[in-house]
């Protein structure tokens, strides 16, 4: 009886901002979840004729809409997990020596530029990927080809202009990179500091102490982080359109000039000459791509949960 007396005076006695900025909390959450079953109704009912057009509005040997939209979601998937493969350990190794082994004037100021990667526009990427990175990497591709030409990934012939998927690979690593990093770092400063003293009191090094200690407590944040950095990568549009020509193929060779495309840089080159059932075709695709996207973020929720309780995080 005297606890929810307690409860009612207490509730009695919330002053009128406390009310205003709850109330606003809600509405605020409530309209993502608005906003994103909105897109999602939007999508699924543009995308119905798509999913019933004859096989003579996809042209070529394509005979539906599974079949069309197939190379695309390879390419998504492909690019991102190559990105995803350059990113994390560079990402974590930076982060790691921001946090664990920088100077502290070092480390703000390197915190500080990788951080300004995250505000370049993709369009300068692009840019770069066509101009310079391209360019440079071309004579290393055939040296790749000439090595590991046996192996599935690196069969020829090489790219002559070093427009590739490993390009664009590398691009999209840049991109996320900053994600990944800024998350990682700030979970690694928050390893407990009684945890690290214990590992090197017991005479572990540096990198023992980072192996026991730290990053068993940042593993969910890792995994949160990459799956960041996977949202960037399997969205991304123009950099991905600019660097590579579009060849809608199942394609594992990484340095050949046909390349498989993704389904965002596909809807930024074909959009705006689209018309009529083209647009809903578009549009499907686009939603095949909202599904991909809420299926990763769904899984890395599962694993996040499962992971949490060993981080050290709750």
């Amino acid at each position: 009886m005297t606890t929810e007396v307690a409860a009612t005076t207490i509730k009695a006695r919330q002053r009128p901002g406390d009310r205003i900025f709850s109330g606003a909390t809600v509405v605020a959450g409530s309209l993502i979840l608005a906003v994103l079953a909105l897109v999602a109704i939007f999508l699924l009912a543009e995308s119905i004729p798509a999913f019933t057009a004859p096989a003579d509005e996809f042209g070529g040997d394509i005979t539906n809409f599974w079949s069309y939209v197939g190379p695309f979601v390879f390419g998504t998937l492909w690019s991102a997990a190559l990105a995803l493969l350059m990113a994390i350990p560079i990402a974590i190794g930076i982060a790691l020596f921001i946090s664990h082994y920088a100077p502290r004037r070092l480390a703000q100021g390197l915190g500080y530029i990788i951080d300004l990667l995250a505000a370049v526009p993709s369009v300068v990427f692009g840019l770069w990927g066509i101009g310079v990175l391209a360019p440079l990497l071309q004579p290393f591709y055939g040296t790749l080809v000439d090595w590991f030409g046996w192996m599935v990934f690196f069969e020829g012939p090489v790219s002559g202009t070093g427009r590739t998927i490993f390009t664009v690979a590398i691009v999209l690593a840049v991109m996320i990179l900053p994600i990944i990093t800024a998350i990682c770092r700030e979970i690694f400063l928050q390893t407990p500091l009684l945890h690290e003293e214990a590992a090197l009191a017991l005479g572990a090094t540096r990198w023992e102490m980072i192996r026991m200690a730290v990053l068993p407590f940042g593993r969910a944040g890792i995994i949160s982080a990459a799956m960041l950095g996977l949202g960037r990568a399997l969205g991304e549009t123009m950099a991905v359109a600019m660097v590579l020509s579009p060849s809608p193929q199942v394609i594992f060779q990484l340095l050949t000039s046909q390349n498989p495309t993704t389904i965002a840089a596909n809807i930024a080159l074909n959009f705006p000459e689209s018309n009529g059932i083209g647009v809903n075709i578009l549009l499907a695709t686009g939603l095949v791509l909202f599904v991909v996207t809420l299926i990763v973020n769904m899984a890395a929720r599962v694993v996040i949960n499962r992971r949490k309780a060993f981080s050290g995080a709750n």
